[in-house]
């Protein structure tokens, strides 16, 4: 099943960033770290241009740590004009990618700052202040993001993608501008494998993908790549053999067992993906480099 979600009013977001993104001297772009390159937005790539960009991997403490390593070798190595996206490689400015966590906020500051002034554009002096736009799909953390670089809740945060609708600008402590962003998508996501990703991590909203059929996936992928981290949660005594055994499993341990033995397929796709989403599973990534 293609997966698609393109809302009318990210059309809007898209010309606000374009029209903006010439003030700003530097772009923060949040992914989400248990999918870097599938929560890698094409278009805001073709947007910034050459502007320079830290590329933040949001939801670190939720990510395969191993993985994630590789993810931060692989963005820091590449040609400084090439940067990862669904689509492939494509021709960027400067990028420093940063890998942060919910449960390390003053590390998180600091490392954002450093890494903005680092790649500002504008000579430094007295009196300089760093203008950063903040950019990423749907429910990455961009929000948590600017709420841990203010110290205190100034952007809207909820599970449900697209919940910060305006754009909205904020000052830190230390004079630096960051300008909030609308998350947006693409309006085509080419590779499959990609929209599954998404989904199961929550970019896409559950009210516009079919749920068990993002379980199923997740369901599959979690056999094949995470076999030990399965087995320990739901106390199994074996494998199963398919993704569509495990959600059966996962339906008969939690409550999910309806009259006759019935197995409410629903209840179990809510369980693993709220299981996985939670970190609940473990650490897991969806996408190895």
């Amino acid at each position: 099943m293609a997966i698609q979600w393109f809302p009318g009013h990210m059309t809007k977001a898209r010309r606000l960033i374009a029209e903006t993104l010439p003030t700003q001297d530097v772009i923060i772009e949040v992914v989400d770290a248990r999918a870097p390159a599938a929560s890698s937005n094409p278009l805001l790539h073709e947007l910034r241009g050459r502007k320079p960009c830290v590329k933040v991997l949001a939801k670190g403490d939720l990510a395969d740590p191993e993985i994630t390593d590789r993810w931060v070798a692989y963005f820091a190595g590449l040609p400084r004009d090439l940067v990862p996206t669904p689509n492939g490689p494509q021709p960027r400015g400067m990028l420093k990618p940063l890998v942060i966590r919910s449960d390390r906020a003053s590390d998180t500051r600091k490392a954002v700052v450093a890494a903005c002034k680092e790649l500002a554009t504008h000579p430094s002096g007295p009196g300089k202040t760093v203008r950063a736009m903040v950019v990423g799909i749907p429910n990455v953390g961009k929000s948590t993001l600017i709420n841990t670089l203010m110290e205190r809740k100034v952007a809207k945060t909820g599970d449900e993608p697209a919940v910060t609708k305006s754009k909205q600008q904020v000052i830190l402590k230390n004079g630096m501008t960051l300008l909030d962003n609308p998350g947006i998508m693409w309006p085509k996501i080419e590779e499959p494998e990609a929209g599954y990703r998404l989904a199961f991590a929550g970019a896409i909203p559950d009210s516009a993908i079919d749920y068990e059929d993002i379980a199923l996936w997740g369901a599959q992928f979690l056999l094949d790549a995470y076999p030990e981290l399965i087995v320990a949660r739901y106390h199994l005594k074996e494998l199963p053999e398919s993704g569509d055994e495990l959600l059966n499993e996962i339906g008969k341990r939690r409550g999910g067992l309806r009259a006759g033995g019935v197995i409410d397929r629903h209840k179990a796709a809510d369980a693993l993906i709220h299981d996985f989403r939670s970190g609940a599973i473990g650490r897991i990534s969806l996408e190895a480099v």
